[in-house]
């Protein structure tokens, strides 16, 4: 595994990247964190179409915080084995009215990015409303109208839970969201030298 590289000062690390367009075609691994269920979601990128990979949920059964934190970290590192997913969608933490809620999110979601590290994906985040008005149109839906739309766009049968819809959610999300963010960075990149 290659070691991060620490930035020699804050302006190196509040630079913006320069990157190469996003690839036309990518896997990414949506991730719906929670510290007892957390979903996930694997769909393709090619050509502008989406293909659904897999779905499901890692259900965490340990007693204490710490051992459901193991499950999850295990749970995400089968899934990137497996899948070997190029860039991460997971939903943005917002603050909820029980901070102890939160702290236990945030650390289920650092224990499913971790995961994820050994492969040096591109990690995207997204609000949960920015997921809902990209996915259903409303950044107010609610669940079973997210559910349900994501089984439409992927043309899916059969039962899907709450958590894998929502792990789809987000990585459509992010799949839509590719194009622009791909105009928006190549954009800001310097002009080549004129001629």
């Amino acid at each position: 595994m290659r070691r991060l590289k620490r930035p020699a000062n804050l302006a190196a690390l509040t630079a913006f990247r320069q990157e190469a367009a996003l690839p036309a075609q990518v896997r990414i691994l949506g991730l719906d964190p929670g510290s007892l269920v957390t979903g996930y979601a694997v769909i393709e990128t090619r050509a502008g179409q989406v293909s659904y990979l897999a779905s499901g949920t890692i259900r965490a059964q340990g007693d204490s915080l710490t051992e459901r934190l193991q499950d999850i970290f295990n749970g995400v590192d089968r899934l990137t084995g497996e899948y070997r997913p190029e860039e991460v969608a997971v939903e943005r933490i917002f603050m909820h009215r029980n901070a102890d809620s939160a702290l236990k999110l945030g650390q289920a979601r650092g224990a499913a990015l971790c995961a994820t590290f050994a492969l040096r994906p591109r990690v995207f985040e997204y609000a949960p409303r920015e997921v809902k008005q990209a996915v259903v149109g409303s950044g107010a839906a609610e669940k079973q109208q997210v559910q349900s739309m994501v089984k439409r766009l992927l043309k899916l049968t059969g039962p899907l839970s709450a958590d894998a819809a929502d792990a789809l959610a987000i990585a459509l999300c992010h799949a839509h969201s590719r194009r622009l963010y791909a105009l928006t960075a190549s954009a800001l990149l310097p002009a080549g030298p004129h001629r």
